[in-house]
């Protein structure tokens, strides 16, 4: 087998005392980096998310230790805080901590948070980049994000409400003026509130008939996708019994599946019905 080190010659020596961000991917093992991979090899505890595929974590040495620090959206979940305290405190132990995070640590992972954090405790840390579940979701359901012939940008956004955040689901981002860009939105964490999201773009003025394409599980064997349209997209998803963790998009970059598709190798799911 090739020795990793050789692979990944640049990273830097992963010393104890110090924080490791790692980006796990969207789900599937294959999509893990390389510098990923030698880093978890390498470190003393994981502390890991509840979005980090099985795939993954299981590529982790069987003696590792492991600290789950998972954070689910109306699920009883670990404080931020508290993830921070146990990073710090891990640390300061002397130990070699891989903080694994699904996707990427700074895509609507608050990755900034922790650095920030371990910043101010003096705690020294590194970044390895992950491949973004949002992109990549759409990659694996056959949707470019771009293409010349429909948008020259797209809008990454939450549909979760930002910390202290008050008022109604979908009032923390100004949709209308997104809805006015024309460009296609991606959204993390909308499944919560993607009732009240379509609502708040359907009064912007976006067309009841934009698509919107769900897509679950991405990259992983339970992947499933569904696309409908803007003002029955959240009745569908119900309908179809669709939960989180799942990528949203917005957008005329949708209409492209319909063609990609059938032709695509590899488990890309149709709902039925869906028109996909």
């Amino acid at each position: 087998m090739t020795d990793l080190d050789a692979l990944v010659p640049n990273l830097p020596v992963f010393e104890p005392g110090t924080v490791w961000l790692v980006g796990a991917g969207p789900g599937d093992p294959g999509l893990f980096t390389l510098a990923g991979l030698q880093a978890m090899r390498q470190a003393d505890v994981i502390v890991h998310d509840a979005l980090v595929g099985d795939g993954v974590m299981a590529l982790a040495p069987p003696g590792t230790e492991r600290d789950y620090a998972g954070k689910r959206g109306g699920r009883p979940s670990h404080s931020q805080a508290d993830i921070t305290e146990r990073l710090i405190a891990h640390a300061r132990a002397g130990k070699r901590v891989l903080r694994l995070k699904g996707g990427d640590p700074f895509v609507f992972g608050r990755g900034g948070e922790e650095t920030l954090a371990l910043a101010a405790a003096g705690i020294r840390f590194h970044i390895v980049p992950g491949i973004t579940s949002g992109l990549a979701g759409l990659a694996a359901a056959s949707i470019p994000a771009t293409t010349r012939g429909t948008n020259h940008a797209v809008i990454l956004m939450t549909g979760h409400p930002a910390a202290g955040a008050e008022g109604p689901a979908a009032s923390h981002a100004d949709w209308p003026a997104f809805a006015a860009t024309g460009a296609p939105l991606i959204l993390y964490m909308a499944m919560t509130h993607l009732d009240a999201i379509a609502r708040r773009l359907l009064e912007g003025g976006m067309a009841p008939d934009t698509e919107v394409a769900v897509v679950t599980d991405a990259t992983t064997p339970r992947q499933r996708v569904l696309v409908a349209r803007l003002d029955t997209c959240a009745a569908e998803v119900a309908a179809a019994a669709m939960k989180a963790p799942a990528i949203v998009a917005i957008g005329s970059i949708v209409g492209l599946r319909a063609a990609l598709a059938p032709f695509a190798i590899g488990p890309d799911a149709v709902e039925p019905g869906s028109g996909a």
